[in-house]
């Protein structure tokens, strides 16, 4: 009797209780229950419910029959029921033991369709929106994906892009759900402006950052886009420009994008204040664990006393000292640089700390944000897992690296607290960007076999999301055909190996008495050694066919060739990579050096054991006005193995080696017919300055170049008959000058080149005008 009471009571309770009354798109009527009282049902009744069952109804609330329920309760069963999207309105009341709970249903949505839009396809817009297909109509959710809509309509440049709905009811609950667009006019930047800014001009910050003025490849470029993530990574990326050329007290005082909505334009405003310029004071390593000695820890200071404070040394001492010290074993050891600043002698001496960090573990490592790129291609990039010892130099080494991809637009790697003191969470943020390209490049050459020539590629850098490389090309002239693919796993059996392949066929018509068909493939493994350097093994297979209509106006190493069966060239190859350079495109600094060791006779018809290297250095001459210099130094040398050379085994140089030269134009020749036969020997060395073209935005990618070539081929180890005489067996140096106009265009990068031999022998064929696709090595 007195269980009955209470239950009278608290029945009571919620009978007399205010009811609480939400408006709006959605209507819901709570019961309130008091605090004093915690009421009891016995079994829960539904109405209203058709399309949606009953049991779905139920299994969104939280309270449970038998079970005493709170006014909390009864808030989280609405807020349940509305979160489904199935629901208008949501009422719930007590009616003796029962709990009735009485809804409203949504309409269902028949079809989603998108009108007005050309730029963006609806299969992608049908992905970002909530509203589907047989799913609830929900007003808060079509709000939400309008918003969406317009968010990526800003994302291409138009951020005026206006979004409706049009609801056509088909009765029985159901409707059509239209959402019209109106993409607008593309937004653009009218200027990018600088305040504040005395060491550098504006046109030699606006190089550095990624956002650029509209021009008249903006369409292609796509680099005039307003977008508020990426003008906080241009602010990044001016920060570290400052402080990688002594300016450690740079800041950006504010960053601001105005629209100008009568021209839909944006002006773009960075207020900056430089601070003055440092130099490198004192180098110290100091250390504060046993066992550690700091003397032997000093050689491995990347920067030294006078010389120009730069940010990236510091970040590469401390990688440096923390990888010699892990190696030690010492994982939890940190690095730490204390900077003391002299404002008079305009200094800053650095202490690098060595001390015992906190004992603590990875607990997990948690990605968020990739929609494309998979989840083990990020984490692959980490030298640390779940269970290692934390290292905060290997995260920062890991996000360099995953910056150094190019498949995001935006890292961010933060720790949270995990389940234990000394445990710690690994989050890394990302946000995906587009990795693949078109490409068409043109080019014009001169002399034999003069024309243009046309090539186009599909080039994907993180395919299917696996962080593969692919490239596909081809190229048609008056007198050559090319087909390519590439293909590169860059962790090969999950290690950091990059193994590929390469396939190529040419055929080449150019020459005056026959034509060569060339094609093969090569299998390559490359794996690091340093940051700097790597070393790659390669087997390449090489089938050249000659084609002749008069073989007697042939030399004859090339009278060999055509009579008999095609030729067959198998060989293994060993390089080594060193690279210093600060950017992949345009270098300003560093150094790019291989060395290539190649032995053939691994079947086949060649049978020789061939060296060669190249050497490029890069240095900026004058920063602000961005003229960058570079000198080359190259050589090789080709000796048989067993027997003499072929004709195709011989080093051949060119236009690209030595400009003003055709592409085999120097270098031993047959004096009858005048065929190019190579040479056993070449050195090559060249000097260039290149700089913006004057009265030229710098946005638009072109460059000028004054250069000085010089080289030489010689030596002959190709059969001949008395017959053939040979000229250019003797060492003979060429020399040449000339001035180049280079285009990083949104086609790839070209570049015309026009040369003046200054030194050369009588024999040699000259090619003073030449533009193709710029290559930097």
């Amino acid at each position: 009797m007195k269980a009955g009471s209470n239950l009278l009571n608290a029945v009571s309770a919620v009978a007399l209780s205010a009811s609480m009354i939400v408006t709006g798109a959605s209507v819901g009527t709570l019961v309130s229950v008091t605090s004093a009282h915690a009421a009891v049902v016995r079994s829960v009744q539904v109405h209203g419910a058709d399309r949606v069952s009953a049991d779905t109804v139920k299994a969104n609330l939280s309270i449970v029959p038998g079970q005493n329920f709170s006014n909390a309760d009864i808030d989280e069963s609405i807020r349940r029921l509305f979160s489904t999207g199935y629901f208008s309105d949501v009422r719930i009341s007590v009616s003796g033991s029962t709990l009735v709970v009485t809804v409203s249903e949504n309409e269902l949505i028949n079809q989603v369709v998108f009108n007005g839009n050309r730029k963006i396809k609806d299969d992608k817009l049908r992905g970002m929106v909530r509203s589907q297909s047989l799913g609830p109509y929900s007003e808060t959710s079509i709000q939400a994906d309008i918003q969406t809509i317009r968010e990526a309509y800003a994302a291409i440049g138009r951020s005026d892009a206006t979004v409706t709905t049009q609801i056509h009811s088909l009765g029985n609950g159901r409707v059509n759900l239209a959402f019209v667009i109106n993409e607008g006019d593309r937004t653009k930047i009218s200027q990018i402006n600088f305040v504040g800014n005395q060491a550098y001009s504006n046109s030699r910050l606006e190089s550095v950052i990624a956002t650029k003025e509209s021009g008249l490849f903006s369409f292609l470029t796509r680099n005039d886009i307003y977008d508020e993530r990426k003008l906080q990574a241009d602010e990044e990326a001016l920060r570290q420009f400052y402080f990688n050329h002594g300016y450690a007290d740079f800041r950006i005082v504010s960053s601001q994008a105005t629209l100008d909505e009568s021209t839909n334009e944006y002006a773009i405003t960075f207020t900056v204040d430089e601070g003055p310029r440092y130099d490198f004071g004192q180098m110290n390593v100091e250390s504060t664990v046993e066992g550690l000695d700091a003397e032997e820890l000093q050689g491995l200071v990347r920067s030294r006393s006078g010389g120009v404070y730069r940010a990236r040394d510091v970040q590469r001492t401390m990688s440096e000292i923390s990888q010699s010290v892990a190696a030690k074993g010492y994982p939890f050891a940190r690095v730490t640089p204390r900077g003391n600043r002299d404002i008079g002698s305009g200094t800053i001496a650095v202490d690098y700390l060595v001390d015992q960090g906190e004992r603590a573990y990875v607990e997990r490592i948690e990605i968020r944000g990739n929609t494309r790129t998979r989840d083990y291609v990020i984490r692959r990039e980490f030298d640390i897992g779940e269970g290692d010892a934390f290292n905060q130099e290997m995260i920062a080494r890991a996000k360099r690296r995953l910056d150094a991809l190019g498949f995001f637009s935006a890292v961010n790697i933060s720790t949270a607290p995990g389940s234990e003191p000394d445990r710690v969470v690994i989050i890394v943020d990302v946000e995906d960007q587009s990795t693949g390209s078109f490409g068409i490049g043109a080019g014009y050459e001169t002399g034999k076999g003069s024309g243009f020539k046309f090539e186009a590629s599909i080039e994907e850098k993180n395919f299917l999301g696996r962080g593969q490389y692919i490239r596909l090309a081809a190229g048609t002239g008056r007198d050559s055909r090319d087909y390519s693919l590439s293909f590169t796993e860059p962790y090969f059996l999950g290690y950091r190996l990059a193994a590929g392949f390469d396939i190529f066929s040419n055929s080449d018509d150019s020459e005056d008495f026959y034509t060569v068909d060339t094609r093969g493939f090569t299998l390559r493994v490359t794996a690091p050694i340093t940051e700097n350097l790597s070393t790659s093994l390669r087997y390449n297979y090489t089938q050249f066919k000659y084609k002749s209509s008069d073989p007697t106006r042939l030399s004859s190493p090339y009278v060999d060739a055509v009579n008999g069966s095609p030729w067959v060239r198998s060989s293994v190859s060993h390089v080594i990579t060193y690279d210093t350079t600060d950017d992949r495109i345009l270098p300003r600094e560093g150094i790019l050096a291989n060395f290539t060791q190649e032995f053939a006779g691994l079947g086949g018809d060649s049978n020789y054991y061939k060296v060669s290297g190249k050497a490029r250095y890069y240095h900026l001459l004058m920063d602000d006005a961005d003229v960058i210099g570079s000198i080359t130094a190259g050589a090789g040398h080709v000796v048989g193995t067993s027997g003499r050379l072929k004709v195709f085994d011989q080093f051949t140089l060119g236009g690209n080696d030595i400009r003003g030269f055709e592409n085999g134009g120097i270098g031993p020749r047959a004096t009858s017919t005048g065929d190019s036969l190579g040479g056993t020997t070449y050195f090559t060395a060249s000097a260039e300055a290149s700089f913006p073209l004057p009265f030229i935005s710098r946005d638009s990618g072109f460059r000028g170049a004054f250069f000085a070539d010089v080289g030489t081929l010689y030596g002959n180890d190709v059969k001949t008959v008395a017959a053939d005489m040979v000229d250019g067996t003797d060492l003979a140096w060429r020399a040449s000058v000339g001035a180049s106009i280079i285009w990083a265009s949104p086609f790839g990068p070209l570049r015309f080149d026009y040369a003046i031999p200054v030194k050369k022998e009588s024999f040699d064929e000259v090619q003073r005008f030449k533009f193709g696709i710029a290559t930097q090595f």
